[in-house]
C-alpha cells in the first residue's frame, strides 16, 4: 500500500487551500486602504512636533488628552458658523462617552464676510469676545486657539482632515453614513514644504503647520467621524477643515439644545444689551419676566413664562438678500406695513430694529413706522466687541421683544428664535416672519420645541 501519493496530494491541496486564502486576504487589504480609513500610526515617526510633546511629560500623549480642532468655509457667515460648533461639541461629547479625553480647540474669528467695519482690527478675535467659557465648558471641554498653542508647544496639528463631499454624490432616495478618503475634489489651500509639513491659512498664525494633510469624502452627521477619531487614529491633535460638510446628528433634540443651551453670550455683551434695553425701551428683566439662572443645566422655562418689554422685535435682512431672494424679502414699506401690524395687534408704541439696511433704507423705515430705535455702538464699542459682537446686542435686544418678527431663512433670526425659546416665549410671539407681497405663501417659521 504506496502511502506517499495520497499525501502528496493532500499536501498540494492544503498549498493551494492558503494561496487562495492569502489572495483573498491581500485583495481586502489592498480594497480597505484604498477606500476605508486605516490606522496612520506610521506618520508619527514623521511628526517631529508630536515626537518633541512625548518628551514634555505634562504635554505628552500618555496622559491621554487628544485634541479636536476645526475650520469652517472662509464664507460662511457667524450664525452659521455658531450652528457648526454645536455639531462639533456634540461629536466631542460622543468621543468622551465612548471613554477619550478630547478637548474642543475654538478656532479664532476673523474678518467673516459680513463684518464691514474694515477700519478697526477683527482678525483673530477670541470665543470669549462673544460668548462665556464657562458656560460652554459646562457641555464639553473647550480651550482657545491661543491656549491650545501654549498647551502643546506651538501652532502645530498632527493630522487636518479636509472634509469634501462625495464626487459622485448621492441617488435620491438612498442615503447613507459613509466616510472615506478620497483624492481631493478641488484644490485645497495648504502647500507642502520641503520637510514635508503642511501650510495653509490656519487662522494666520506664523509658522502654523501640520503633520499630516488628507482629503476626506464624508456624508452624514458629525459623528460618523466617532469610530475614525477612536479607533483609526492615533495622534494627538485632528483638525477637521471645511467641518460644515458635517451635519447634525441630533437636531432639535436634548443633546442639541444642551449645546446651544451652553452657547451663552459673554455677559459683558447682555449687560450692554441690557442697558440700552432699560434706557430706551424701558425693559428690565425683572418686569419682563426674563431672569435667567447663573448655570444654564439648572434653568428650565416653560413657554409662556416670559412677558418681554413693551416693543416689537424686528430682523430685517437686506443686502445680499435683495439680490439673491427677491421674491422672499419685503420692499421697506411692505416690512413697515407688517411692523404696523404687529405693534396695533400687540398694543406696542416702540419698536427695535436689527438690520443690515443702508443708513438711507432705516431712515426711509422709520418715516413709516414711529417709534423705531437702533442700537449704534460708540467707536469704543465697536472696537472691542466687534461687528460680531454688535450683532449679538442686536439678538439679545430682540430676544426679548413682547414680540418678535424675522428674515425668512435667515440664521441670524434662527439664532433669535432659539434664544427665545430658552427665555421662555410663545411660539406665537416668536416665530413671525417678513414677508413679501409676491410670495406665494407667508407661513410660519417651523417652531422646534426645547427639550431639556
Amino acid at each position: 500500500f504506496n502511502m506517499a501519493a495520497p499525501m502528496c496530494r493532500r499536501g498540494l491541496a492544503f498549498t493551494f487551500i492558503i494561496f487562495i486564502l492569502m489572495s483573498v486576504l491581500v485583495t481586502i487589504l489592498a480594497e480597505f486602504s484604498t477606500d476605508d480609513i486605516t490606522k496612520d500610526d506610521e506618520y508619527l515617526k514623521h511628526d517631529e512636533i508630536y515626537q518633541n510633546s512625548l518628551k514634555k511629560g505634562k504635554n505628552s500623549f500618555e496622559d491621554g488628552r487628544r485634541f479636536l480642532l476645526y475650520e469652517v468655509n472662509r464664507g460662511e457667515g457667524f450664525n452659521l458658523r455658531r450652528d457648526v460648533y454645536m455639531r462639533i461639541a456634540n461629536l466631542v461629547k460622543s468621543l468622551r462617552t465612548r471613554g477619550q479625553d478630547w478637548t474642543l480647540v475654538l478656532p479664532p474669528w476673523s474678518n467673516l464676510h459680513h463684518w464691514r467695519s474694515r477700519h478697526i482690527d477683527q482678525s483673530n478675535v477670541t470665543w470669549a469676545t462673544f460668548f462665556d467659557l464657562e458656560s460652554l465648558n459646562k457641555h464639553v471641554p473647550v480651550m482657545e486657539y491661543h491656549q491650545y498653542i501654549k498647551e502643546t508647544g506651538g501652532p502645530y496639528i498632527d493630522h487636518v482632515y479636509y472634509l469634501q463631499k462625495y464626487a459622485e454624490g448621492w441617488s435620491p432616495g438612498h442615503w447613507e453614513d459613509k466616510v472615506h478618503l478620497r483624492p481631493c475634489l478641488t484644490e485645497p489651500l495648504y502647500r507642502q514644504d520641503e520637510g514635508g509639513r503642511y501650510y495653509g491659512y490656519l487662522w494666520g498664525y506664523m509658522g502654523a503647520s501640520a503633520a499630516v494633510f488628507q482629503c476626506l469624502s464624508v456624508q452624514g452627521a458629525s459623528t460618523i467621524m466617532t469610530d475614525l477619531l477612536l479607533h483609526n487614529i492615533t495622534t494627538r491633535s485632528v483638525m477637521l477643515d471645511r467641518a460644515e460638510e458635517l451635519l447634525h446628528e441630533f437636531f432639535a433634540q436634548r443633546i442639541y439644545w444642551n449645546a446651544r443651551r451652553s452657547m451663552r453670550f459673554s455677559s459683558e455683551l447682555r449687560q450692554t444689551g441690557d442697558v440700552f434695553r432699560s434706557d430706551f425701551l424701558q425693559s428690565t428683566d425683572t418686569a419682563d419676566r426674563t431672569l435667567i439662572s447663573d448655570d444654564w443645566t439648572t434653568m428650565r422655562k416653560s413657554l409662556g413664562a416670559a412677558k418681554g418689554g413693551a416693543y416689537v422685535g424686528v430682523h430685517l435682512r437686506r443686502r445680499d438678500y435683495v439680490d439673491s431672494r427677491r421674491d422672499q424679502v419685503p420692499t421697506i414699506r411692505q416690512a413697515a406695513n407688517q411692523v404696523k401690524k404687529l405693534k396695533k395687534d400687540f398694543k406696542l408704541s416702540k419698536v427695535f430694529l436689527a438690520t443690515d439696511a443702508t443708513e438711507e433704507e432705516v431712515t426711509l423705515f422709520q418715516t413709516y413706522v414711529k417709534g423705531v430705535v437702533v442700537y449704534k455702538p460708540t467707536e469704543a464699542e465697536l472696537t472691542k466687541f466687534t461687528d460680531g459682537g454688535v450683532a449679538i446686542i442686536d439678538q439679545w435686544i430682540c430676544a426679548h421683544a413682547r414680540v418678535f418678527i424675522g428674515t425668512t431663512d435667515s440664521t441670524f433670526s434662527f439664532r433669535i428664535h432659539e434664544e427665545r425659546e430658552i427665555l421662555g416665549f410663545t411660539a406665537e410671539t416668536t416665530y413671525n416672519r417678513l414677508c413679501s407681497s409676491t410670495a406665494t405663501e407667508c407661513s410660519r417659521p417651523t417652531h422646534w420645541s426645547i427639550i431639556y
